[in-house]
């Protein structure tokens, strides 16, 4: 089977896709023939050295994988030969093949193609995370999400709406702003941090309730301004590439709150409270509350192009890699 492999931690155009031998099966686990693997700036990260996990070259990037369980250990009785299944793996997902825990596997909602599978967990889990169990986001509430061509900001826009918020969001090209509208946004801004108080003020003049801030770099201090007395900023990332600093003295004004969404750690170490918030999501995606658009996919062997374009910021909404057959 085939693999992405990071050899060296440096760039990104040192990864590589190798031939390996599949894995060996174990007991509680099962074996999915991966049909797409979700593409995340956390993946760039750790192949550059970047993030706060570091894992010690040779690994696998990729956390997110949809695909088929073609073999199943003797003692896992929970799921069947051929079902569709989504997974959050950490690491190994660009590959053909992966064995995980069986305890790692969600069935796949009826309809989502596995592209859209493979990409809306990470981005869907830190929208609904963030704003209900962060940031107690109520209805009637009016919510600003930067970034909102992106992944996370998409998804942000729709677990806002079907939390009954209002949403403004910004984007940086035309057809951000169509997806950005396409989930609920009723407003779009330019992301121009300069004007960008300026601009919200003059759409919300009461201010804002929550920021949900995927971006960081220029653009979160002047989206703190933007908060009313008793708002709440939601600190995701900093995809726009430098860490903000922040005039404590913004916060202490009309007692706003900065409040961290660190999604991942949180999953990984509350694993039952995360397979409950996974539950959630593909509920709302089953009734309708939520809709996980179809990535930008591209084939396991142009990795290097999909991370280059995802880190550049050129690609709208998800992007997934897909694997042949």
């Amino acid at each position: 089977m085939r693999v992405v492999r990071c050899t060296e931690v440096g760039e990104i155009t040192d990864l590589v896709v190798e031939e390996v031998e599949p894995p060996t099966l174990r007991p509680g686990s099962i074996r999915l023939k991966v049909e797409a693997a979700g593409l995340n700036y956390v993946d760039a990260l750790f192949v550059q050295g970047r993030y706060q996990i570091k894992p010690i070259p040779p690994f696998t990037p990729g956390s997110e994988i949809a695909g088929r369980i073609t073999e199943i250990a003797d003692d896992v009785e929970s799921f069947a030969l051929g079902d569709r299944v989504v997974a959050s793996i950490g690491l190994g997902g660009f590959a053909e093949e992966v064995v995980i825990s069986a305890s790692q596997a969600t069935l796949v909602p009826e309809g989502l193609s596995a592209p859209a599978a493979a990409t809306l967990t990470q981005s869907f889990c830190t929208a609904l995370y963030g704003l209900q169990r962060r940031a107690s986001l109520a209805p009637g509430e009016t919510v600003l999400v930067l970034g909102g061509g992106g992944g996370v900001g998409h998804a942000a826009i729709q677990v806002a709406v079907a939390m009954g918020a209002h949403v403004i969001a910004t984007a940086s090209t035309p057809a951000k702003a169509t997806h950005a509208a396409a989930a609920g946004a009723t407003v779009i801004l330019d992301p121009n941090p300069t004007h960008l108080k300026d601009a919200v003020r003059a759409v919300a003049p009461d201010g804002i309730d929550v920021v949900v801030d995927p971006v960081g770099d220029a653009a979160t201090e002047p989206a703190l301004r933007t908060l009313r007395e008793g708002g709440r900023l939601l600190i995701i990332g900093f995809a726009g590439g430098e860490i903000p600093a922040i005039p404590t003295n913004l916060v202490l004004l009309r007692n706003r709150s900065l409040i961290g969404v660190d999604w991942g750690a949180w999953g990984m170490t509350h694993p039952d409270a995360q397979a409950a918030l996974l539950v959630e999501v593909f509920a709302m995606i089953n009734d309708g509350r939520l809709n996980p658009p179809e990535p930008t996919c591209y084939p396991l062997e142009q990795v290097i192009d999909a991370l280059r374009d995802l880190l550049g910021r050129q690609v709208t909404g998800k992007a997934a890699l897909v694997m042949p057959g």
